[in-house]
């Protein structure tokens, strides 16, 4: 089962977190909430919800510190 981890509010910063995601080695969908608002819904499996919570507070830390 898929699971909601983040939602990015716009296109660039989920593609961004996905590919960081991906590289770390986890499994990752991304999708639109609406046509109409840019915000990107990211999923991960819940057998690895832990371990993307950890990779995805480095990501978010290491982001805003850039």
């Amino acid at each position: 089962m898929w699971t909601v981890i983040y939602i990015a509010p716009s296109l660039r910063l989920a593609e961004k977190i996905c590919e960081k995601l991906v590289t770390e080695g986890f499994l990752v969908k991304r999708r639109q909430l609406s046509v109409s608002k840019q915000q990107f819904e990211i999923l991960v499996p819940e057998s690895e919800l832990e371990d993307v919570r950890e990779a995805l507070n480095d990501i978010l830390h290491s982001s805003l510190s850039n």
